[in-house]
Order: structure tokens, then C-alpha cells, then sequence
């Protein structure tokens, strides 16, 4: 059981380290965008697999607390991209 979380622990790893790569030599500003997107969501999952492993419940509100800052940035940023300001 315990190689099970830790295969999936380095798959979600490796799939961050490639949208790494995707965020640094994206070909435009909207691929980066996504990419640091999916790093973060991918952060989310492997603090809920580390949360279930370890059994500590206070991993997941982490978790939920990253999922609203990430949410929220993105849509702060892609507002950005859009209208060249962030207010009003």
C-alpha cells in the first residue's frame, strides 16, 4: 500500500516538473497561464495523497485553502491579460 502513494506521489511529481517545463518555454503568455494553473492544482492532489499517507487531516484544509488562493489568482491574472488592469 505504501508503494502505491509513493508512485503516485512521483507520477503527480514528474507531471508538475514537465507543466514546469511547459509554464518556463511556453510558446505564448495563455500556455504559461494554464501551466502554473495545473502546477498548482497538481499541488493540491499531492497535498491530499500526503495528507491520506500521513494521516493528517489538516493537510486537506491546506489543500482547500491552495485551491481558493489558486482559483482566485488565475481569474485576478487572467483579468489582467484582458483588460491591462486589475480594478474597475
Amino acid at each position: 500500500m505504501i508503494t502505491i502513494f509513493w508512485m503516485t506521489s512521483l507520477l503527480i511529481a514528474v507531471t508538475m516538473g514537465l507543466s514546469l517545463y511547459r509554464a518556463v518555454a511556453g510558446p505564448g503568455v495563455f500556455n504559461r497561464v494554464a501551466a502554473v494553473n495545473i502546477i498548482g492544482t497538481k499541488t493540491i492532489a499531492l497535498l491530499v495523497v500526503m495528507g491520506y499517507f500521513f494521516q493528517r487531516p489538516y493537510f486537506f484544509d491546506i489543500a482547500l485553502l491552495y485551491a481558493m488562493i489558486n482559483f482566485i489568482g488565475t481569474l485576478v491574472f487572467a483579468k489582467y491579460l484582458e483588460r491591462g488592469e486589475i480594478w474597475s
